[in-house]
């Protein structure tokens, strides 16, 4: 064995959601509000039907007192700390519990780890003995066997079996689906000779896990390989070697919940077979899994098919060809397989004018089949009138409105004209119908979200709804919450893709985990749609981040926690926000006895067309702070209820860090209660005249209004963003039947001259004892230089006087523009 390669992947342990909560015994340790850091389980796998010891390790583990499963089949029987830093659980795994891939977390007094995968397995386990790196002295293993070992860098692992003539051996290997490292595991069955007779690296099936599956073609010894696929290091792995059924595809690869089906097993060494099957219920994307069993043994894991309400349509070969294709009906499902490179398949179907389908390939996603498809929708012509090749994937899918009454066709062929006795696919041809699923958009970039609230406090997430084909206010529910917890959201109107959800815990319940399915539906009675929750949490990370492995969970992972000691709450404002203003929010805390510790605020959200401040706190020992919020020209008007969140350190976590020589320290996390954030139109609008001074001068800068609004009393306007040297005397005050505004500025006689467009004017008035900030531009003001002195002219003979006119009543004042008072000065200076 030897040490995981780095290739370049990161690894990622995060968090997601559970799916079955059991009981466990409490651990005896002071509460802390750290969230348990999962990082490694041992054993990585289990053989249902038995009891075993797991010990669970990282940081805080030792303060667990639940463990949180996904699925059932699992009883705690006991949960107790092993050791700093681990917990020790005896678990029972039922007999029936479902095999391959399950996923769980622990829970402590002040939150919840992020999830750790581990597998359930048929077979009775045996654990890898070193060395075993040559191939002339491989481990020897029994046939129908669980191997649990690990690679490490420029390790092989070998391990021998004995067969009869005409026995199969199935491989199958579960590593980088363990979720723990980015392991490519490469799998290879050699006969003693050291002949290569079926090796795999990547299995479609299995993602980038590996199988293989011979027919034994002697009596004799039998070596399985088993390597990182570049030779670097690896992590632990599974291995299942057995006589196992083995098949990659199943046909038809789906069906309606609790039908009955012969199903035709694909890709097994031992050549194809038949069997009845019950569909079991899908989950909330329609994906349901399918065991393949004999007198032999059952697989390790499942082919995963559809579950819809569809009736099946099998393909009849030849049907290449329009006046072959196979019989199918609208609605339904078309299934079939490319089995051969260049074959192409097509189904007949009958279909109404204005009727609308959404008609998608099912290949890659979720049966994994190595299908590339290009789908195609032909007239009875033969011409093509919709094609799609991929869409978000290699999968195929377009919607198809029927231009008139008549009968219709569906191609299917792969991307590369290539085909296999593997390439299933299915075609669901559905009426369009709406759909709304819920998520929690992630906090933290690759961190799924999860919520923990404390005693008698507050927390809030973001919820967000993705609605199809249709729109419109929709509901919004929590289902088993723990007792105590409340929730609360503002309307989730049609215009809204996300809203805040506040959860509330009672001061007297009890700490406690709970798996949560938030469902919905439309406010429409007409739109009949039930809304599921989906959260997408990755384990395993590429290139460029990308998703290699991970888990998905129909219900968001909810703890009630013990009590943390401060509470915040913001100040009700009641001066609205206006567009192109600002405003300060007022966040208090109340703090527990004794606990001064600095708190880290923010809002949860922004309404559309608002900024805040993330950088705000109230400082150690203060109990107050101000939230600046401004709205831009198009923030969106209207009530908006808003949260903060407050965040803090945990000085009795900090300490106990310390005492145990680790780095960290957790942190408490609370929010307010809601507010309405008023958001309105301007009050006014404001219109810079062009503005000019002379060095050493004063002038005016002109400033029109328009009003908007209604307002009482006086406005203060202040001139902003003048350039250096130039100054103004202070505020100018208007009210709401002002139309022009004059403002006097003064310049230095050393202000740079030049062009400056910066003006602003930021208006303020009282609203019950609040001010309604504008903050309103942009002018521009020239700063001149003086016109250099012109030269003497020769005295002039003075005319005669003019006899005096009779005095003429004075026009009024005009006040000049810039422009006329330079003129003015131009020709007084000339003599005119």
């Amino acid at each position: 064995m030897s040490t995981p390669q780095l290739k370049s992947f990161a690894n990622s342990l995060i968090c997601g959601l559970a799916s079955l909560v059991l009981v466990a015994s409490t651990l005896v340790s002071p509460a802390s509000a750290v969230h348990p850091q999962l990082s490694s389980i041992s054993p990585v796998g289990v053989q249902r039907g038995t009891e075993v010891e797991v010990i669970f390790s990282g940081n805080e583990c030792d303060e667990a007192v639940e463990v949180m499963f996904y699925s059932p089949g699992f009883t705690v029987q006991s949960l107790e700390k092993s050791g700093d830093n681990q917990a020790k659980a005896k678990i029972a795994v039922a007999a029936d519990c479902r095999l391959g891939i399950h996923a769980l977390r622990l829970r402590s007094p002040s939150g919840m780890s992020g999830i750790k995968t581990f597998t359930v397995g048929a077979l009775g386990e045996t654990k890898e003995v070193e060395p075993n790196n040559d191939f002339a002295t491989p481990q020897a293993v029994s046939l129908n066997t669980t191997v649990a070992g690990s690679v490490g860098n420029e390790d092989v692992d070998y391990y021998s079996v004995d067969l009869q003539e005409g026995q199969r051996l199935s491989v199958e290997i579960e590593a980088l689906r363990l979720g723990n490292s980015y392991f490519d595991p490469y799998v290879a069955i050699l006969n003693a000779e050291r002949f290569e007779l079926s090796r795999s690296d990547d299995a479609p099936l299995l993602n980038q896990d590996a199988l293989c599956s011979i027919v034994a073609p002697t009596t004799g010894k039998y070596i399985i390989q088993v390597r990182e696929s570049a030779y670097g290091g690896g992590s632990a792995y599974r291995m299942h070697v057995g006589s196992f059924p083995r098949p990659t595809a199943v046909l038809p690869a789906g069906g309606k919940p609790g039908e009955k089906l012969q199903v035709k097993w694909l890709g097994d060494a031992g050549g194809e077979f038949t069997t009845e099957v019950t569909i079991p219920a899908g989950d909330e994307t329609g994906r349901g899994e399918l065991f393949a069993q004999d007198d032999r043994g059952i697989a390790p894991s499942p082919n995963p098919i559809r579950v819809v309400d569809l009736n099946n349509y099998l393909e009849a070969e030849p049907n290449h060809e329009i006046a072959n294709a196979s019989a199918a009906a609208a609605p339904g499902a078309m299934n079939g397989v490319i089995g051969e490179p260049g074959d192409v398949d097509l189904f007949k179907f009958e279909a109404k004018q204005g009727q609308a389908y959404e008609v998608r390939v099912f290949a890659r996603m979720p049966i994994r089949s190595p299908l590339d498809s290009v789908l195609q929708i032909l007239n009875d012509k033969g011409q093509s009138i919709a094609n799609n090749d991929d869409s978000g994937g290699p999968d195929s899918y377009l919607r198809f409105n029927v231009p008139s009454d008549g009968i219709y066709f569906v191609s299917v062929r792969d991307h590369l004209n290539s085909g296999g006795p593997t390439y299933v696919y299915r075609v669901e041809l559905s009426p369009v119908q709406p759909e709304l699923i819920f998520s929690l958009p992630e906090r933290e970039r690759y961190v799924a979200t999860t919520l923990t609230v404390g005693k008698g406090n507050r927390m809030a997430v973001m919820v967000s709804a993705q609605r199809q084909n249709f729109g419109g206010d929709i509901t919004l529910e929590a289902q088993n919450l723990p007792p105590g917890m409340s929730i609360q959201l503002p309307p989730f109107t049609g215009n809204r893709n996300e809203v805040p959800v506040l959860f509330t815990a009672a001061a007297d319940a009890a700490p406690a985990g709970a798996l949560v399915p938030l469902t919905g539906k439309s406010t429409d009675p007409n739109v009949n749609v039930t809304g599921k929750f989906r959260q997408r949490t990755m384990l395993i990370r590429g290139n460029n981040n990308s998703d290699v492995w991970g888990h998905d969970s129909d219900r968001m992972a909810v703890v009630l926690s013990e009590e943390i000691p401060f509470k915040l709450d913001l100040v009700q404002p009641k001066a609205p926000l206006v567009r192109n203003g600002s405003i300060d929010l007022k966040v208090v805390a109340t703090r527990a006895e004794g606990f001064t510790g600095e708190i880290r605020v923010q809002l949860l959200y922004n309404p559309p067309g608002v900024a805040s401040s993330s950088n705000i706190t109230i400082p150690e020992g203060q109990n107050e702070a101000l939230i600046p919020l401004t709205a831009n020209g198009g923030a969106a008007i209207g009530s908006w209820q808003i949260v903060a969140l407050g965040r803090a350190r945990d000085p009795g976590a900090m300490q106990n860090d310390q005492q145990r020589g680790r780095r960290g320290g957790g942190s408490f996390e609370v929010a307010t209660g809601f507010i309405d954030l008023n958001i309105t139109d301007q009050f006014y609008k404001f219109t810079f005249d062009k503005s000019a001074v002379e060095q050493g001068k004063e002038s005016d800068v002109l400033v029109k209004v328009e009003k908007l609004a209604d307002f009482a009393g006086n406005a203060k306007c202040e001139l902003k963003g003048l350039p250096a040297g130039v100054t103004v005397d202070g505020p100018v005050e208007f009210n709401k039947d002002t139309t022009e505004i004059l403002i006097k500025v003064k310049s230095a006689a050393d202000a740079r001259p030049g062009k400056y467009n910066s003006l602003v004017c930021v208006t303020t008035f009282p609203v019950e004892g609040e001010l309604v900030t504008h903050t309103l531009g942009t002018g521009e003001i020239r700063v001149d230089a003086p016109l250099p002195p012109k030269p003497a002219a020769p005295m002039a003979q003075a005319a005669p006087m003019p006899m005096p006119m009779p005095a003429a009543e004075a026009p009024p004042m005009k006040r000049l523009s810039r422009l006329e008072q330079l003129r003015l000065e131009k020709e007084q200076a000339m003599g005119k």
